[in-house]
């Protein structure tokens, strides 16, 4: 089972909000996940961004591959270099 940090989006129609999460990458953006480890918020000057450090350090050490826009709101956040 390969594991993905990812953003699920939630919010209303134009106004997204994204949780950043850890889940199978099989499945579907806003289905079933394993855990929730943050929260980015786009629509504010600037962009609010929330993710528990230890919990995405875990989850990497263990072998979950982030995508690209999460590797870069780690990158920003100072939790993966």
């Amino acid at each position: 089972m390969a594991v993905k940090i990812r953003l699920r989006r939630m919010g209303a129609k134009k106004a997204p909000f994204y949780r950043v999460i850890v889940a199978d990458e099989r499945s579907p953006r806003d289905g079933k996940f394993i855990d929730e480890i943050g929260y980015y918020n786009p629509l504010t000057n600037p962009a609010e961004v929330k993710i528990d450090a230890e919990k995405a350090q875990k989850w990497i050490e263990n072998g979950a591959q982030p995508t690209e826009t999460v590797k870069s709101l780690l990158k920003k956040n100072g939790i993966v270099k």
